[in-house]
C-alpha cells in the first residue's frame, strides 16, 4: 500500500492528518473490498491553488473543498474484475494506481466550524469522499448521492469517525 502525503499549504492544521488519512483510505479499499495493494496519492493545499485546479482540470473557476482525480474507469463503483487492467497498475509496484486526492485546508477548519463537528471528522469525510470518487462512485444523480453518501456513512462509522448529532 503506497499512500504518497503532500503538504503543500502554510496554513498548518494541528490534528493527526497523516494517521487520519492513513486510516480513512485503508478502511475505504477494505469496506470495498479492493483485492489489490493500491497507490493513492494526497495532496493537503490551500484556496488558490485548489481553484487553480478545479479550473484547469474541471473547467470550474471556484474554490472548492476537495478534488478527486480517478486513475481507473470504473463502470460500476469498485467492480474491480471489469475496471482493471494491466494499464491501471504501477509497473514498478504492482500497485492499482487509484489517482490523486487534493485538500483545500481553509475548507476542512471552515466546513468543520460550519457543520459543528471537529476538523478530524470533516478531514476523515473529505477523504472517504474522494476515496468513494476514486473507486467509481459518483453523485451527479439522486440515487448516486444516496449510495455514496450510505457508503460514506457506514465507512465512517465503522473506523470510528461518526458525525456528532447535535
Amino acid at each position: 500500500m503506497t499512500i504518497d502525503i503532500a503538504y503543500e499549504a502554510e496554513e498548518k492544521l494541528h490534528i493527526p492528518y497523516r494517521r487520519i488519512i492513513e486510516t480513512v483510505v485503508c478502511g475505504c479499499l477494505d469496506a470495498e473490498k479492493c483485492p489489490y495493494e493500491a497507490e493513492v496519492s494526497v495532496t493537503i493545499t490551500d484556496g488558490p491553488s485548489i481553484r487553480e485546479l478545479n479550473r484547469d482540470y474541471r473547467e470550474n473557476d471556484s474554490v472548492t473543498d476537495v478534488l478527486s482525480f480517478p486513475m481507473v474507469d470504473f463502470g460500476t463503483p469498485a467492480d474491480y474484475d471489469n475496471a482493471c487492467t494491466e494499464e491501471c497498475f504501477n509497473p514498478e509496484t504492482g500497485e492499482l494506481v487509484l489517482g490523486d486526492i487534493v485538500l483545500n485546508v481553509e475548507r476542512i477548519r471552515s466546513q468543520a466550524a460550519e457543520y459543528g463537528h471537529t476538523q478530524t471528522r470533516e478531514l476523515a469525510f473529505l477523504v472517504a469522499h474522494s476515496m468513494l470518487h476514486l473507486l467509481g462512485y459518483d453523485h451527479m444523480e439522486e440515487e448516486e448521492r444516496e449510495i455514496m453518501e450510505k457508503r460514506q456513512r457506514e465507512i465512517l462509522d465503522g473506523i470510528g469517525y461518526r458525525r456528532q448529532r447535535g
